[in-house]
């Protein structure tokens, strides 16, 4: 399985040129986000990451206090090295009820230690204007996308809304995968 940083700190895990992309939409703060992670991690990467390209976006919901700023930090990490802004998605979302506004900071430069990176430079990335607008650049592609709710994840165009079953976005990337090989067979 590859991992890579793509324009704008974007990350893509799995194949990066596989033909089938999953887009993600997803909230730092929010519970449904960690339960897809989990599904990310236990399912669907085991199973389709070496023919799918999961492409992750920044979506922080306004009813979340620190969820923008987590966002920032994780472009930040992803600038360094995407594996870094993923373990950082994971700790957060992990520990997203111990993390409040005040405690963020913390979280962030700790993080940053723990990984051999500049807690300063990261903590900076909180209030920095390239991360802040890399981040409203992905909130409002998904809002022209119709996204309200994370997680939301689109299948070749097909939503997944906020709770959803590992079999039907199972069942959909199988189909994404079946149309593109039928397309690569006719070219």
């Amino acid at each position: 399985m590859t991992l890579t940083k793509t324009f704008s700190s974007r990350l893509v895990e799995g194949n990066p040129s596989g033909a089938v992309r999953v887009i993600i939409y997803q909230d730092l703060q929010c519970g449904d986000c960690l339960v897809f992670r989990q599904m990310m991690d236990s399912t669907l990467l085991p199973k389709f990451g070496s023919r799918v390209a999961f492409e992750h976006r920044a979506f922080p919901l306004p009813k979340h206090s620190w969820a923008r700023q987590a966002a920032q930090a994780s472009h930040f990490f992803a600038a360094i090295k995407p594996e870094l802004a993923l373990e950082f998605e994971r700790q957060t979302l992990t520990a997203r009820r111990e993390i409040t506004p005040e405690t963020l900071r913390r979280h962030v430069a700790d993080f940053a230690r723990a990984h051999g990176q500049g807690p300063v430079k990261a903590t900076r990335a909180l209030t920095d204007p390239v991360m802040a607008a890399a981040v409203e650049a992905d909130y409002r592609e998904g809002l022209a996308s119709g996204v309200a709710k994370t997680p939301t994840v689109f299948v070749s165009g097909e939503p997944f809304v906020e709770v959803f079953t590992v079999t039907a976005i199972s069942k959909s990337i199988r189909a994404a995968i079946a149309t593109a090989k039928t397309n690569e067979r006719k070219q």
